[in-house]
């Protein structure tokens, strides 16, 4: 996949993300995508390390959409600990 597909599936994943994962978040539709963007790379690599399996077959793939998503979501609780800790003090 060429990195223009790993940019749409990040911007989508992201989003997809902050409607799962509950609460209000630090950042705006710029860091949401962001962290889509890299959480589809962390799924990815996450995907191949920790399952053996190659996660980023295509950009019709559940198992894109799925690695992206879990990626996402990882990024996306992280950034709210980060944050989130530094808004109370």
């Amino acid at each position: 996949m060429g990195i223009i597909a790993w940019i749409i599936i990040g911007l989508l994943a992201g989003l997809i993300a902050k409607a799962l994962v509950p609460g209000k978040d630090p950042g705006g539709i710029i860091i949401t995508m962001l962290i889509g963007i890299a959480g589809g790379l962390l799924g990815g690599w996450l995907g191949k390390v920790i399952f053996g399996v190659d996660s980023i077959d295509g950009f019709f793939e559940l198992s894109t959409w799925i690695a992206a998503i879990v990626g996402s979501i990882i990024l996306l609780v992280l950034y709210r600990v980060i944050t989130g800790n530094r808004r109370r003090a």
